[in-house]
C-alpha cells in the first residue's frame, strides 16, 4: 500500500508517488507522438495501485515550440475517463511566458479546461516562476487571477513551480498564501534553486511541497559512475538506483509528493514497488551516510571550488558569476553526452542574456573579492568556450 501524506494546509492527502506527464512513452520520432495506448495502461496501473496525484502542463509534449499547446493534457482527458478522474487530483500549469495581460491568464485556464474536458482543475500552478517573469506576472495581477478562478470554481488551489535562485524563492513563497510549490530537488541538487532550505521554508508556512526531477532527468539511474553505483548496489541489492533517490526524498517529512516522469512500464512497476515498500525508518543513518558519500564523489568532479557565496557580486558588467560557474561544474558532473546536452539546454533556458559569461571584461574586480581565490576571469573564459552557442 502506498503511503498518503497531508498536503500542507489544503486538507488533501496525496500518495507519496505522483505521476508526471512530461515524459510519456512515444510511438514516433516527435516529442508530440505520445503512445496513447501504452501511456494509458501505465497511468491506470499507477492509479489502480494507489497513485492519486497527476501532473501535466500546457506545453508538455508539444512540437518543440513553447508557444504551442502540447499533447499531454489531451492524453489526460482521455486517460481519466471511465471513473479514473474521480480517483485523482489533477495538476496542470499556466504558461507564464505567454502571459501578456490579466485576461490572458483567464484565457489559458479556460483553454486548458476544454483540453482536459474538466470543469475544475484541482492544483493550478503558475509555471516556471523566475526573475524574468515574476515582475510582469505581479503587474498583471497574478494573485487577483487566482482569487477570481477559485471564487468561480475553476480551480481549487493556487500553486507555482520554480526555477531560479533561492533568494527569489523565499520572496515568492512569502508573497502569497500558496497551497503548493513544485521544486527541482534530489540528492545531488540539495542546494540548487529552492534547495533544502526552500523545501523547509515552504513546509513551515504550511505550503505543500511537490518535487520534480527526483532522478535528475533519469541521470541518477542511467549515468551513475561504476564506483558509486557499486556502493549503492552492495548496500541494498534489492533497491534500484531510482529507489535510492526516491527513498531519500520520502525520508523528508516536508515532501508531500514526488513526481516521477515515467516513460516505460518497467519504470512504473519499479517506482510502484519502491513506493509500496517505503515506510518511515527504511532509510536510516547508514543510507544517509552512503548518499553523502555518493554526493562527495560527484562533488570531486567539480571544475571550480565556488561555494556560491556571492562576494564577487555585483559584477560591473552584469555577469551572474556564481550561476555561470555552477553551470560549468554541472557540465562536468556526468560524462554522458546526453547529460551535457541537457546542461547546455538548461543554461540557454535559465541564464538571462545579460548575465552570461560573454559580458566579462576581465577587469578582475571579482577575483579580488573571492574568498576562495578563484581566478574568475579565466574560469569565465572556459565557461564561455563550453557554452559558446548561448554566448554568441
Amino acid at each position: 500500500m502506498i503511503e498518503n501524506r497531508q498536503m500542507g494546509k489544503t486538507g488533501v492527502k496525496s500518495s507519496i508517488l505522483g505521476f508526471g506527464c512530461m515524459r510519456l512513452p512515444l510511438n514516433g520520432p516527435k516529442f508530440s507522438d505520445i503512445d496513447f495506448d501504452l501511456a494509458t495502461q501505465m497511468l491506470h496501473k499507477a492509479i489502480d495501485a494507489g497513485v492519486n496525484y497527476v501532473d501535466s502542463a500546457y506545453p508538455y509534449h508539444n512540437s518543440g515550440d513553447r508557444a504551442t499547446h502540447g499533447e499531454s493534457e489531451n492524453f489526460l482527458r482521455d486517460a481519466l475517463k471511465n471513473g479514473y478522474r474521480e480517483k485523482v487530483k489533477v495538476a496542470t500549469k499556466l504558461p507564464t511566458w505567454l502571459v501578456e495581460s490579466h485576461r490572458d491568464m483567464h484565457r489559458f485556464l479556460d483553454e486548458q479546461l476544454k483540453y482536459l474536458d474538466l470543469r475544475k482543475i484541482d492544483f493550478y500552478l503558475a509555471h516556471n516562476l523566475n526573475s524574468g517573469n515574476w515582475g510582469p506576472l505581479q503587474e498583471n495581477k497574478l494573485f487577483k487571477f487566482f482569487e477570481e478562478a477559485m471564487k468561480d470554481g475553476r480551480i481549487d488551489f493556487p500553486c507555482f513551480s520554480f526555477h531560479d535562485e533561492s533568494s527569489l524563492f523565499e520572496t515568492i513563497i512569502k508573497s502569497y498564501d500558496w497551497a503548493l510549490c513544485l521544486v527541482q530537488y534530489n540528492y545531488l541538487d540539495q542546494q540548487y534553486q529552492a534547495g533544502r532550505s526552500g523545501v523547509r521554508l515552504a513546509a513551515e508556512r504550511g505550503t505543500a511541497v511537490a518535487v520534480m526531477e527526483p532522478l535528475r532527468g533519469g541521470y541518477l539511474t542511467r549515468h551513475v559512475p561504476p564506483e558509486p553505483k557499486g556502493w549503492l548496489n552492495e548496500a541494498h541489492p534489492d533497491w534500484s538506483l531510482a529507489a535510492w533517490a526516491l527513498n531519500w526524498l520520502w525520508n523528508q517529512p516536508e515532501v508531500s509528493v514526488v513526481l516521477s516522469g515515467m516513460s516505460a512500464m518497467d519504470q512504473v512497476e519499479d517506482n510502484l514497488k519502491t513506493a509500496e515498500r517505503y515506510a518511515p525508518g527504511i532509510f536510516g543513518e547508514a543510507e544517509e551516510e552512503l548518499v553523502r558519500r555518493v554526493v562527495e564523489y560527484f562533488a570531486s568532479r567539480a571544475q571550480v571550488n565556488c561555494t556560491g557565496c556571492g562576494y564577487c557580486l555585483p559584477c560591473p558588467s552584469g555577469v551572474n558569476i556564481p550561476k555561470n560557474l555552477e553551470f560549468l561544474n554541472q557540465f562536468y558532473l556526468f560524462d554522458a553526452d546526453e547529460a551535457r546536452d541537457r546542461c547546455l539546454n538548461m543554461y540557454d533556458l535559465t541564464v538571462p542574456l545579460a548575465e552570461r559569461a560573454k559580458h566579462c571584461t576581465s577587469c578582475s574586480e571579482c577575483e579580488e573579492k573571492c574568498p576562495q581565490h578563484i581566478p574568475i576571469p579565466e574560469i569565465l573564459e572556459k565557461t564561455l568556450s563550453i557554452f559558446a552557442n548561448s554566448n554568441a
